[in-house]
């Protein structure tokens, strides 16, 4: 069974000093963690790079665009781009995933309630084995509701989509 990591939407805008996504230095920690394991068997990596409109945060080419610079993309690495929560959603995504024999994603990322979420019932739907690392995903306070409690939130409902494991669960096979 061939694995790839998936990092969604791991960029710049969404670890700013003045309003950081929730644990976002213990998330980069674990994704870091999640992408020394990845590279040293041989497991693809995919990160998933949003673009929005013109004058948004994440507008292509910004600097807030760019991906994170301490878990950022090496040569081999594939950098796929997006317009919507959904990361297989007229993206290359599928095809690339196809092409490698790729058929489980690990995923990681932010934001839980969007990207994350979206991309694995997409995923499932699509006949992906999928498993979300409970504790290398986030978000951020909304009026209603803390981070915290949407990132629990989504780690159970997923369960019925994905298998649900914390970074430390987490194994890839070496790639020969």
């Amino acid at each position: 069974m061939a694995k790839a990591l998936v990092v969604i939407d791991m960029q710049k805008f969404m670890f700013r000093e003045e309003a950081p996504a929730f644990q976002s230095d213990r998330l980069i920690e674990r994704v870091q963690s999640l992408l020394k394991q990845a590279r040293e068997t041989g497991t693809p990596i995919i990160y998933i790079q949003h673009n929005a409109g013109e004058g948004t945060p994440l507008e292509y080419g910004t600097t807030n665009w760019e991906i994170d610079d301490r878990i950022g993309p090496m040569d081999k690495d594939i950098v796929i781009h997006k317009t919507t929560p959904d990361s297989f959603y007229q993206t290359a995504l599928q095809g690339t995933l196809d092409q490698m024999g790729v058929n489980h994603l690990m995923i990681t990322g932010i934001q839980t309630e969007a990207c994350v979420d979206t991309t694995t019932r997409s995923a499932f739907g699509k006949g992906y084995e999928v498993t979300v690392v409970t504790d290398a995903h986030s978000t951020f306070d909304t009026e209603d509701l803390r981070a915290e409690q949407i990132i629990a939130h989504h780690n159970k409902v997923l369960r019925w989509f994905a298998h649900t494991k914390e970074t430390k669960d987490i194994s890839f096979e070496v790639i020969r």
